[in-house]
Order: C-alpha cells, then structure tokens, then sequence
C-alpha cells in the first residue's frame, strides 16, 4: 500500500483562491481553507507561517498569474482575442459556479480590512492585466493613452460587470459589458 502525497502547498493556495471568489477574503478561515483543499491544518500553518494574510497575498497572486498567463496566450492574435478570452473566462466562473464565484482579486480589494501584501497582491495583477492589453493595443497601432484608458475600462467594466452578475444571477451585465468593449475595441484598432 503507497502512502498518500503529503498536501501541497499549491492545493492550498488554489483552494483558498477559490474560497475567497466564492465567500470573500473575511468569510474565509484557515480551517476551512485546509477542508476545502482536503489537507490537514497544520499543513497550512507549515507552508504559511504568516497565517490568513500569506496566504491569502499567494491566493491574489495565483489568481492574477493564471489570468495573466491566459491574456498572454491570447493577446498574440491580438487585442481583441484577448478581450473576448478575458470576459468568456469570467463568464465561464459565472456559469460554472451558479453565480457563486467571482474574481479573488477584486474579492481582496474591497474588503474592509484588506491590507499590507494581500492589497498590494490584488493591485499588481489589476495593473498586469491592465499592462497587457495596452501592449497589445499599442502593438495594434493604438496611441498609448488611449491604449491605456481602453485597458483600464475594459479590466475595470469586467470586474464590475461580474458583481453585477453575481448579484443578480445572470450573465446580461457581462453580455452586453462584452459587447460594448468589444465594438470599442475593435473600432481602435481599425477592424
């Protein structure tokens, strides 16, 4: 009989990212943390000896880099792939989760309470998100302003169109969020 993996600290961290999208960064315990990822408590005081705050600056970060790695993937057939796969990404956490679960990130930065390296966390992978597509905007002959206001609505009108949904059990904020951005969008690169 093979002995069971000891948990990794990447279940951890995934479960708590999806612990914090689908309850908030308050609502969520280290205990239910290490339930949720099927690992033993004292695993998670072993690979985050900084407690909740570590934990959850790790969660922020692994949320924001597997986006992150996702728009550049598709930001290479250009601004408005990327765009289409960044919104079907939050459409497909909607849908999948029964509205239930949103972004970690934006979970992070409104919390009352939010501070010091989890803050810091949430706002690096907004700013990432936002770098990316003015890159790729401006790759597509965009002028770097209004490369930059385009990104900043588009991550911004996302992560507001997924409260949205989630408040109201439904994708048609982000429907017609996506639609808007996309028509703006296009009409920048001259598509």
């Amino acid at each position: 009989m093979t002995e069971p993996s000891p948990p990794s600290r990447q279940q951890l961290v995934a479960g708590a990212a999806d612990m914090i999208r689908r309850r908030g960064l308050n609502a969520t315990s280290i205990r239910e943390v290490a339930k949720h990822a099927g690992t033993p408590l004292g695993s998670t005081y072993h690979y985050f000896p900084g407690g909740k705050q570590q934990l959850a600056t790790e969660a922020v970060r692994f949320a924001g880099d597997t986006v992150t790695r996702m728009l550049d993937k598709r930001l290479r057939a250009g601004p408005v792939d990327g765009l289409r796969a960044f919104l079907a990404l939050w459409r497909e956490i909607l849908t999948g989760s029964d509205f239930q679960a949103g972004c970690p990130v934006l979970a992070v930065s409104i919390e009352e309470g939010t501070h010091g390296e989890a803050l810091s966390a949430a706002a690096e992978a907004f700013t990432g998100w936002e770098a990316q597509l003015t890159g790729s905007l401006r790759e597509h002959g965009v002028a770097a302003a209004e490369a930059g206001r385009l990104a900043t609505l588009a991550v911004a009108a996302a992560e507001g169109a997924v409260a949205m949904c989630r408040a109201q059990r439904s994708t048609r904020p982000l429907d017609r969020v996506s639609a808007q951005l996309e028509s703006l969008i296009t009409t920048a690169v001259g598509g």
